[in-house]
């Protein structure tokens, strides 16, 4: 009998061990549960987070590259400005004027031919120069051509505008010297012909 209510209380506590450690296996799957869906909440939040930051970027850089390509197109304003039509009338007025002042210079007989040579350089650099301006000029008015917000290009207009100011100023002021030595020299050698020819 002895025998038998130990063998019970013995399968009782068998029995509730197996209880105590069943109890203690759902608390640990519990835990774990919690665990998985912390760590599954959290992964959520660092892709949902790096999609949103690598969507910005993306959407930046679209933004910027329209911006970019924006710089390429040449707005009205920079197209009606006035110092436009000034660097094209200067520009077309230091040809016709170096033209015709070279023309007589060379003419009028008062020039040795190296003279005519240095005068011949200095109408040459004075081209090129001119010609530097308009394809700069071209550059900066021509959608596609360089990449440049408005007052950029109302910037380098202003500078190509004053370059050909003084390119002109230049060309007169040379003109006007070289006028002044061939009269000088035409007073010198007398020749009324020659006079009258300057004077026309």
């Amino acid at each position: 009998m002895v025998l038998m209510i130990r063998l019970v209380v013995s399968g009782a506590q068998a029995q509730s061990h197996e209880a105590q450690q069943l109890l203690l296996n759902v608390t640990k799957l519990t835990q774990f549960r919690q665990i998985l869906d912390d760590m599954k909440k959290g992964y959520e939040i660092l892709v949902k987070g790096y999609n949103t930051i690598k969507d910005i970027s993306e959407g930046n850089f679209n933004l910027h590259d329209a911006f970019l390509d924006a710089l390429y197109a040449v707005s009205p304003t920079v197209r009606k400005y006035r110092k436009i039509a000034g660097i094209i009338d200067l520009q077309v007025k230091i040809v016709e004027r170096y033209k015709k002042a070279f023309k007589r210079f060379r003419d009028s007989g008062q020039f040795s031919i190296d003279e005519v040579g240095y005068l011949s350089r200095v109408y040459g650099r004075l081209t090129s120069a001119s010609l530097k301006n308009l394809e700069d000029l071209g550059m900066v008015i021509t959608a596609g051509q360089t990449r440049m917000s408005d007052a950029e290009r109302l910037s380098a207009i202003d500078r190509i505008y004053q370059e050909s100011e003084d390119q002109y100023a230049f060309l007169n002021d040379f003109n006007g010297k070289t006028s002044v030595l061939m009269v000088q020299r035409v007073k010198e050698s007398g020749d009324v012909r020659v006079m009258r020819e300057l004077y026309k």
